[in-house]
């Protein structure tokens, strides 16, 4: 059996897809859960208060909120939760591009698939082994964003060596994807135990990841290797041979593949080094306010909905699906947009301009279908151009000189920046949101003006450039 390069390159699509699809997915269920850690317990102490004869005494850790989670500031616990898992993640972001840079991929990105389906298994067994120490979340959710930075530089490395330029937004747009495709699973697989074993909600999407994390180690093929005999050296680069005369069972087998290096390669790129490269540091900007609207719609939405809309936690977690679904849609429009331009940055900011609305309306009027499809897709369109179109293209900047070893570190420093603005919006939802709603509505339009902001200043800086 033969494979050809467009099969590779095709395989290698699907394969990452799939192992990003099970990071969302396990991010999800913490979202979904928190209406059920704290519940509305007046009801039930007023029917237990007048009946009490007739009823059986309720008892507050089964049928009511879960401890330490049943106290009057649970929106602050829960929010430092999330807050404790995206600091972290951020922290680790900067730290995963630099080393993933310098070990091979795939054993790199295998390490943090089964490590984040270890402590995501941990939460949920803390509802099997009636945990109720609030320390014992905050260790798990912090060593979950530890370990799930392995993710994003690995596929968008892995992505980025195998597609080159031409169309890398159109791409790069249904790829990313798999952000909105892990949610909407997530909240389903989280949805269906919630109200019965919250915890299954936590095992099932760990499990889900190990499992993948084994595939990832199996299948995975990092970039197009050279075969020892049949690459050709043109100057200082050398041309893999043709994969159509490479057979299944000596790629497999690893007689036929080895990378062949030139003497003269490059090492890989310093984190001040890709500080330099033009655009890297507005477009971080950009994506730090962009993904702190983005995660807090993820973090938030279902227990606002719950909220606001009156329903249970599975009815909000499915109806909260609507705002990926969008994002999907969005994802794919921004990339295709971008490619027929040529301006990534203008994309986003008249993407994150007309998002400015839409966010208003999802809170001011509650959570409509229209609003919650239409403001999926404007919020995710930037923030998804920017973490894969965008960090590939700043990855292989022509300021590099053809260094190709830029491309994890680059997309790290841009999503850990990002991360940051991701680990602020959710720590803000949980303490503006005890004021109320709108103040977060309040909260997500000024985050959406200021990377508008930054987007409009980096598009200005690059027509500068040009004139130049």
């Amino acid at each position: 059996m033969t494979l050809t390069g467009e099969w590779y390159r095709a395989f290698t699509f699907g394969l990452t897809f799939l192992l990003y699809t099970s990071f969302h997915l396990s991010r999800k269920p913490i979202s979904i859960v928190k209406s059920e850690l704290h519940k509305n317990c007046s009801a039930l102490h007023e029917l237990s208060t007048t009946g009490s004869r007739q009823l059986p005494r309720l008892h507050t850790e089964t049928d009511c909120s879960w401890k330490p989670f049943d106290k009057s500031n649970y929106k602050q616990l829960l929010g430092a939760m999330d807050y404790s898992f995206l600091c972290a993640y951020a922290v680790g972001m900067y730290l995963s591009g630099i080393i993933g840079e310098r070990l091979p991929i795939r054993l790199y990105l295998t390490f943090g698939m089964l490590m984040s389906g270890l402590f995501t298994c941990l939460f949920g067994l803390g509802r099997i082994y009636n945990i109720h120490n609030l320390s014992f979340y905050i260790f798990v959710q912090v060593a979950n964003g530890l370990v799930q930075t392995t993710g994003w530089p690995s596929v968008v490395t892995c992505i980025g060596n195998w597609f080159g330029k031409g169309r890398r937004g159109l791409i790069m747009g249904i790829w990313n994807s798999h952000t909105s495709v892990g949610n909407i699973l997530g909240s389903l697989i989280a949805g269906y135990w919630v109200s019965s074993n919250w915890g299954l909600s936590f095992i099932v999407p760990g499990l889900v990841i190990a499992a993948m994390g084994i595939v990832c180690f199996l299948f995975l093929i990092e970039r197009a290797y050279c075969s020892v005999t049949g690459c050709r050296k043109i100057g200082r680069d050398f041309l893999p041979v043709d994969l159509r005369e490479v057979s299944m069972h000596d790629f497999w087998n690893g007689k036929t593949f080895a990378l062949v290096k030139s003497e003269s390669e490059p090492s890989a790129i310093s984190f001040m080094g890709a500080l330099r490269i033009p655009g890297v540091i507005e477009f971080s900007l950009c994506l730090l306010f962009a993904k702190l609207v983005s995660y807090t719609f993820l973090f938030w939405l279902p227990l606002y909905i719950t909220k606001a809309a009156h329903l249970d936690a599975k009815k909000a977690g499915e109806l909260s699906t609507l705002f990926d679904v969008g994002g999907i849609v969005g994802g794919i429009l921004a990339g295709v947009i971008s490619d027929k331009l040529g301006k990534r940055a203008t994309t986003c900011a008249v993407m994150l301009l007309l998002a400015a609305p839409t966010v208003s309306r999802s809170f001011g009027l509650g959570p409509t279908i229209g609003m919650l499809l239409v403001c999926g897709g404007l919020v995710n369109g930037p923030y998804a151009l920017i973490t894969t179109a965008v960090s590939a293209d700043l990855g292989t900047h022509k300021s590099l000189k053809g260094n190709s070893r830029a491309l994890s570190t680059v997309t790290a420093i841009i999503d850990g920046t990002g991360s940051v603005g991701a680990a602020i919006g959710p720590l803000l939802a949980g303490v503006l949101s005890s004021r109320g709603w709108n103040q977060v509505f309040y909260m997500l339009m000024a985050a959406d003006f200021l990377a508008l902001v930054v987007c409009a200043h980096n598009e200005i800086l690059m027509c500068v450039d040009l004139i130049e």
